[in-house]
């Protein structure tokens, strides 16, 4: 279900993983993903869904169970929606890769991953970075 790129990097790095299918899109669950402090929370499921398309195309937005809220108390931008996956309820992080950004052939799930750790430091309060 994920090209083998990806199978060995969740592999060779013993990454807690699940894969199921779900309306034609690989569904990819990280349990007890490690949060930045700044968070609610230092773990939360992460949720990839990625199109039949993937690797070619890139994932779209990522997902969290329990949602996970800034200590703060500040809203995170785009992330007010709950989705429906796998049976559970999902915090969607509506997040968009700009034209360019994501190279087919080279990037993957370790890239994309990266980019989710990011945009998570990028979200918490700067007073805990």
């Amino acid at each position: 279900m994920l090209p083998p790129n990806d199978t060995n990097y969740l592999t060779e790095r013993s990454v807690n993983h699940s894969i199921a299918m779900e309306s034609n899109m690989t569904c990819v669950v990280f349990p007890d993903f490690p949060l930045p402090v700044g968070f609610d929370r230092a773990r939360s499921d992460l949720l990839l869904r990625v199109s039949a398309g993937y690797p070619d195309v890139p994932p779209d937005m990522w997902w969290f169970a329990p949602p996970i809220q800034r200590t703060d108390g500040k809203s995170i931008p785009a992330t007010e929606v709950i989705e429906t996956y796998l049976g559970r309820q999902w915090q969607r992080w509506s997040r968009h890769l700009p034209p360019g950004q994501w190279r087919s052939g080279i990037d993957g799930l370790e890239s994309f991953l990266t980019l989710v750790r990011r945009e998570l430091e990028r979200s918490v309060p700067e007073s805990t970075q």
